[in-house]
């Protein structure tokens, strides 16, 4: 008989590190294992959405939902919800779905998005039809906030904020008490606006020494493409360009915000009259030189922040802000005047003075268009595009029959597809009327100021308008733009709302 001996193996070989190795391959296997035995029970689910809990503005038109799998798209888009409702559209790329608004989101408002019910692309006949995790979520738009020039006792000539999303809508005053705001820009994020202004004991003495300024208004959006910041307390004021050697005359801020275009006045040589720009570095610390080769004359920063549209001669010149000295990029010898550009930049509204006396607005666009809107013998006071470029909203003056020439203001719309216009408002017999369209398009603001021309001597205080009479008294006027049919052919008639707020140059932030 033969006696087999079998040798255990000696496993001292191993070393500790391969035990665990081995151990977690065991662990790993059998999850596997149970898993596959389970079947795929994962199910579909938004993985982001670009809006959630951000603030959006008018510039934000699309938001993106990206899937963990590939969705059917007429199930998506059958059940995915907005309230309150905003009107858009679909495009689809991959597991990623763009929603395109038709017009901006009004102002002021939470919106909820919620996806309950929507199919898997590739979901078996076994599994749910509407295996899509539920999703909910919300964001909101900017709030609806302005700003104006106070004419009212100690805040005369002090800037002012109205926030009507705020809880307690109240005025906040922006700038201190010594200083007399001549004109202001929001920047685009509103956390910040420009302003020109002299300090009161200047203003007293009709001495024109206008510093350039910022001053924050504590506001700050939660923008879908900026990081999240803390904001600044409203009212901290920061000098941008002082007067000691030039005087600062009109200025216009940028799109983008980093650029800023002022005309100035050397104070030793009143001959050197020219344009200067401004920007800043990393640090917020200004740095100004002159726009070479260009002198002064009425101007307006282009859309793309990249150059200006100048008066030169008889016309309008475009000249590039890092290259002034080279050939102007365009120049439009029959125009005197840009009223505004469209958002895009592929529209702009121009005034042209007529030999006999009359004033035509013109549409220009990117396509070598010319259009004649309008022909008056009234002045073109103002111009606006709405934000889709759609609507030119214009503040325009017409003449009083009699002996003394009088113009009496009035609003108009006029649609750029089919040239109408439409009267909206006629206003008092005034001249120095300003209006403002809010980013969303739906409302206006403008003033009816009460304006005292100054006697030789006379000392005031108070602030003034571009002709040098002071301002003595002003309301602010809301004017809804309902977009009703009009009734059996008529027009239909906008009511304006006077806000209890005493002042004039109001203007939305954006």
């Amino acid at each position: 008989m033969i006696n087999l001996k079998f040798k255990t193996p000696n496993l001292k070989w191993i070393e500790p590190l391969d035990r665990v190795a081995i151990t977690v391959m065991l662990v790993l296997s059998v999850v596997i294992g149970l898993l596959l035995w389970q079947g795929d029970h994962s199910s579909a689910r938004v993985r982001d959405f670009s809006w959630e809990n951000k603030q959006i503005g008018s510039e934000d038109n699309r938001f993106i939902l990206t899937f963990s799998r590939p969705m059917e798209h007429a199930s998506v888009e059958a059940n995915l919800q907005i309230n309150p409702p905003l009107p858009g559209k679909f495009s689809w790329a991959g597991r990623k779905l763009a929603y395109t608004l038709i017009a901006p989101a009004p102002y002021g408002i939470e919106y909820e998005v919620k996806l309950l019910r929507a199919k898997d692309r590739f979901a078996s006949s076994e599994e749910k039809e509407a295996n899509i995790k539920p999703f909910e979520a919300k964001f909101r738009t900017r709030d609806r906030a302005f700003v104006y020039l106070s004419v009212q006792g100690n805040e005369a000539g002090r800037l002012m904020l109205v926030n009507l999303s705020a809880v307690d809508p109240k005025p906040i005053a922006l700038t201190p008490a010594d200083l007399v705001v001549s004109d202001f820009i929001p920047y685009p994020d509103s956390r910040r606006i420009l302003f020109s202004a002299n300090d009161r004991t200047s203003q007293l003495q009709a001495v024109l020494e206008q510093n350039l300024y910022t001053v924050t208004t504590g506001i700050a959006p939660q923008s879908p493409n900026t990081q999240v910041t803390n904001p600044e307390p409203a009212g901290k004021v920061r000098l941008v360009l002082d007067k000691k050697d030039y005087q600062n005359l009109k200025f216009d801020l940028s799109p983008d915000g980093k650029t800023i275009v002022v005309q100035r006045v050397n104070r030793r040589n009143p001959g050197d009259f020219s344009i200067w720009t401004v920007k800043m570095d990393s640090s917020d610390r200004p740095t100004a030189k002159p726009l070479e080769g260009q002198l002064g004359g009425d101007f307006l920063i282009t859309p793309d922040s990249k150059a200006l549209a100048i008066a030169q001669g008889q016309g309008l010149a475009i000249v590039p802000l890092e290259a002034p000295q080279d050939k102007p990029l365009d120049f439009l010898p029959k125009f005197g005047t840009v009223a505004s550009f469209s958002r895009d930049g592929t529209a702009a509204a121009m005034v042209k003075f007529n030999t006999d006396y009359t004033r035509s607005l013109y549409l220009i666009t990117n396509q070598g268009i010319e259009k004649e809107l309008l022909r008056i013998t009234g002045s073109i006071v103002s111009a606006q595009f709405d934000s889709m470029g759609q609507t030119l909203y214009c503040l325009l003056t017409k003449l009083i029959p009699g002996q003394q020439y009088q113009e009496q203001p009035y609003i108009a719309a006029i649609d750029l597809k089919t040239g109408e216009m439409k009267p909206l408002l006629v206003l008092p017999n005034q001249r120095q009327v300003q209006i403002s369209l809010s980013p969303d398009g739906i409302a206006l603001l403008f003033d009816q100021p009460l304006t005292t021309p100054l006697s030789a001597g006379e000392q005031s205080d108070a602030p003034r308008t571009d002709s040098g009479e002071a301002v003595t008294s002003s309301t602010l006027w809301l004017l809804p733009l309902v977009s009703a049919a009009p009734a059996q052919g008529n027009p239909a008639q906008m009511q304006p709302e006077q806000l209890p707020l005493p002042g004039f140059h109001p203007r939305w932030l954006p």
